[in-house]
């Protein structure tokens, strides 16, 4: 990156034999100028001997489990990719644990977004995005299609956080989501903490919530004109506009839940902000937001 350049990016294949024990040792020796650095590596896994696949297919299959006693809906929590500052390994089990605070949500984690093509995905009651695909190849147009058919049919979808920007090259995402991530825009105010508005009093997931404080990004990279019904809100500390935390729509038959608030589990755990996943994800499960 030297006087401006572009960070080269070098696609390295590690032969079999080192990695047949399933662990490699990396070592890096710096034959170029005193400021170089390897900034990022990333390991893929392919069944190719060196390039990852163009387009990476499931592995598995989607398995719904039964749903036991008191449980009325499943939930599928779809992640394993986003960008580097969203610690999802730990995030994915922080949803889990808030969803499940409701005890008719069953609740199972994927980390292949690409199961959304699975046949399968029709029979879980809500899908959760939970993902971005940072620097890797988006979902395959089999995963876009059977997402928005599921969706259209009755099921119920939630968008959390960067999970607006989940497909960045299917447009029409944006009248599933209502909002989706736009890079033109400024991303989002600095970490901190700040008020979250409740603007709709009305509608079945914020009825007889109050406003809260939370310590997130506030996040202002959302674009579209798709018709929402926005829950909540909050006001930027930098441009002093007003931008929508919360939000619904209809998607066919379907309920869409989308939040934008979720940065890290910190960021999950203030209680106002488990509170509004928890009735949304409900809702969109066609339950009523508080048993």
């Amino acid at each position: 990156g030297a006087m401006g350049q572009k960070p080269a990016e070098k696609l390295i294949p590690l032969p079999r034999e080192l990695t047949a024990s399933g662990t490699a040792r990396l070592v890096f020796k710096n034959e170029g100028e005193p400021n170089v650095v390897v900034s990022e590596v990333w390991l893929w896994e392919s069944d190719g001997e060196s390039e990852p696949p163009a387009s990476p297919t499931p592995r598995a299959r989607l398995t719904p489990p039964p749903l036991k006693d008191g449980q009325k809906a499943r939930v599928l929590i779809v992640t394993g990719i986003d960008y580097p500052g969203h610690k999802w390994r730990k995030t994915a089990p922080t949803l889990k644990t808030i969803f499940e605070k409701d005890p008719r949500l069953q609740v199972t984690i994927v980390e292949d977004f690409n199961l959304l093509a699975d046949p399968a995905l029709s029979k879980f009651d809500v899908i959760v995005l939970h993902f971005m695909p940072w620097k890797v190849p988006p979902p395959t147009k089999a995963a876009r299609e059977n997402l928005a058919k599921v969706v259209a049919s009755g099921k119920g979808m939630v968008v959390i956080h960067f999970a607006c920007g989940a497909f960045p090259d299917w447009p029409e995402f944006v009248e599933l989501a209502g909002r989706v991530y736009d890079p033109k825009l400024r991303g989002h105010d600095p970490r901190g903490p700040f008020k979250v508005r409740i603007v709709n009093h009305d509608h079945p997931i914020t009825k007889g919530m109050s406003d809260f404080m939370t310590d997130d990004e506030l996040y202002t990279c959302l674009g579209g004109d798709t018709p929402i019904t926005v829950l909540a809100a909050a006001t930027s500390k930098v441009d002093h506009k007003d931008y929508p935390i919360a939000f619904v729509l209809d998607y066919g038959k379907g309920r869409v839940f989308h939040c934008s608030l979720g940065h890290d589990v910190k960021a999950f755990t203030m209680p106002g902000t488990m509170e509004l996943l928890r009735r949304g994800t409900a809702w969109a499960a066609g339950l009523s937001p508080t048993p």
